[in-house]
C-alpha cells in the first residue's frame, strides 16, 4: 500500500514535494501578485504598486536616509532586547524556582502584564524626559513581564532528579547554572527572544512616533503626515527584511547550536 502510494497505481513515480525554500518563494510571489492586482484596481495613492513602493525605497536609500533611521530604531531594539531578555529571564527563574516568591509577586507580573504599553511609554516620556534612555526604557519594560512568565513556566519544568544529580555531585552553583539549568531553559529562550524581537520593535516604533526625532516610527509619522503611502509601506517593508534577516541568520543558527546536545527524534 504504501509503494503504491509512493509510486502511483500505474507504476509512474508521484513527483517529490516541493523543498520549504521553493516554497516559500511561490507564496510570496503570489503575495506580490494579488498585492499588484489589488493596487491596480484600487487607488494608486491609497494603495501604491510594488514599484511605486521601491521608488520610495530608493529615493531614501539613495541619500542615507533610509538607513540612517534603520540604524536608529536597530539601536533602540538591541538596546531593549538586551535588558529584556536578561532583566527578565533572572526574574522569571528565580520565580519558577522559588515558590513563596512567586505567590508574592505573581500579582506585580500580572499587573504590567495587563497595562497598555502606550500608558507606560507616555509615563516614561513624562517622568525621565524625551530622551534615549526613556525611549528605551519604555520599551523594555513593556517586554519585561513576557519574558517573565515564559521563563517561569520554564523554571517549574526542570527536571529534578538532574538537579538531585548535581546535588550529589557537588556542581558549584555556576556549574549546575551552566549544565544543568540553562541547557533546560533554552526552548523558552527561544520562544521569549522570537516573541520578544516581534514584540519590541513594533513598541519601538510608537516609542519613536511619541518622541524621538529619528528612527523609522518617526519616519512613518512624517510621511503618514504627508499622505505618502509607498514611502511608509517602503520603510515598514524594509525594516521586516532585517528583522527577518536577523531571524534566519542568528536566532535560528544559535536555536540549533544551542540544542545540538538533544537527541534527534527518529523518524517514523
Amino acid at each position: 500500500m504504501a509503494l503504491e502510494l509512493e509510486h502511483g497505481t500505474a507504476g509512474t513515480a508521484v513527483p517529490s514535494r516541493l523543498a520549504p525554500g521553493v516554497v516559500t518563494i511561490v507564496s510570496l510571489a503570489g503575495l506580490l501578485a494579488v498585492w499588484w492586482v489589488a493596487a491596480t484596481l484600487a487607488d494608486s495613492r491609497v494603495l501604491p504598486t510594488p514599484p511605486e513602493v521601491a521608488e520610495a525605497f530608493w529615493r531614501d536609500a539613495r541619500t542615507g536616509e533610509l538607513f540612517f533611521h534603520l540604524g536608529m530604531t536597530l539601536m533602540r531594539v538591541a538596546g531593549a532586547f538586551a535588558i529584556a531578555m536578561a532583566v527578565g529571564s533572572a526574574i522569571g527563574i528565580f520565580l519558577g524556582m522559588n515558590r513563596e516568591a512567586n505567590r508574592f509577586f505573581d500579582p506585580w507580573v500580572i499587573l504590567f502584564l495587563n497595562v497598555p504599553a502606550l500608558v507606560l511609554i507616555v509615563l516614561a516620556y513624562i517622568w525621565f524626559g524625551l530622551n534615549e534612555a526613556a525611549a528605551i526604557g519604555a520599551i523594555a519594560v513593556n517586554k519585561i513581564p513576557n519574558v517573565v512568565v515564559t521563563l517561569r513556566e520554564g523554571a517549574r519544568a526542570l527536571d529534578r532528579d538532574l538537579e538531585e544529580m548535581a546535588r550529589v555531585y557537588r556542581f558549584s552553583f555556576a556549574r549546575t547554572l551552566r549544565h544543568v539549568v540553562l541547557p533546560q531553559l533554552q526552548p523558552y529562550f527561544a520562544a521569549a527572544s522570537r516573541s520578544g524581537i516581534s514584540l519590541i520593535w513594533k513598541i519601538a516604533l510608537v516609542v519613536e512616533l511619541l518622541g524621538r526625532s529619528n528612527g523609522v516610527g518617526f519616519q512613518i509619522n512624517l510621511y503618514f503626515q504627508l499622505f505618502d503611502v509607498a514611502a511608509i509601506l517602503a520603510y515598514t517593508l524594509a525594516f521586516v527584511a532585517v528583522m527577518l534577516i536577523i531571524e534566519f541568520l542568528l536566532v535560528q543558527p544559535f536555536e540549533a547550536h544551542s540544542t545540538r546536545w538533544r537527541p534527534k527524534r527518529a523518524r517514523g
